[in-house]
């Protein structure tokens, strides 16, 4: 496909609330119009255009949000290079596309230096770094046999959040809480260790361009009567 013709697959598409809530946030839209897509829906458009990389770039040119979240998912994490990662996440219009840049299916999660990365990012003092860094880390954490990190990789982030999750930005503390959340769903050992963060963090209040919305409750998700059995707890 070309980008005319995914940018006239998108105004088919096109949702009208979805619009309307996307005009609520102003001037933090940073310069990019919408035509208020959903991401289920975009996911399933991603997947019937497949991998195309040339596309992916020239999509990431636009100005058209979904044309950028599109261009996330249909890259080629074979060849995302870490350069490319350094200059897209300066590129992520304030921080409005860092959930789906890291998270959210999207190809930088799948290449073969995430962790690493992960690792960097978290560490980094750029706001947009640390969000996306955590929601790489979140990916990792589903990671399993050679491709997962050890438990102790877990275990010093796990101590890093329960640091600095207290003094982070709404963002922030929700890119740290679904972290946790992730990590906690390992093994028991690191279970214990996030639910102790968990617990004393609380409930993560947030509000989006629809309005406020229920608190992230990481101890929930950490507290399953499946999770326990899997678990062992």
């Amino acid at each position: 496909m070309t980008v005319s013709e995914v940018l006239a697959l998108l105004d088919a598409t096109r949702d009208e609330r979805g619009m309307s809530n996307w005009e609520k946030l102003g001037a933090n839209t940073a310069g990019m119009r919408s035509y208020g897509i959903g991401l289920t829906r975009l996911r399933t458009l991603a997947k019937q255009i497949g991998r195309h990389r040339e596309l992916a770039h020239a999509l990431w040119k636009t100005n058209v949000y979904e044309a950028r979240v599109i261009a996330l998912l249909v890259d080629d994490p074979a060849r995302i290079t870490r350069d490319q990662a350094e200059r897209q996440v300066e590129e992520v219009a304030g921080g409005m596309l860092a959930h789906v840049f890291a998270s959210c299916d999207a190809t930088l999660a799948k290449t073969s230096f995430v962790v690493e990365l992960a690792d960097q990012w978290v560490r980094s003092d750029d706001p947009v770094r640390r969000e996306c860094g955590y929601g790489l880390l979140y990916e990792v954490s589903k990671f399993s046999g050679k491709k997962a990190p050890s438990e102790e990789f877990f275990l010093a982030h796990v101590d890093r959040i329960a640091d600095t999750i207290g003094t982070a930005s709404e963002k922030l503390r929700l890119a740290m809480g679904a972290a946790l959340m992730g990590i906690g769903k390992r093994s028991a050992v690191l279970n214990e260790a996030a639910l102790q963060v968990a617990w004393d963090v609380g409930p993560i209040a947030f509000t989006s361009a629809s309005g406020e919305c229920a608190p992230f409750d990481v101890v929930k998700h950490l507290t399953t009567d499946r999770l326990r059995k899997k678990l062992g707890v």
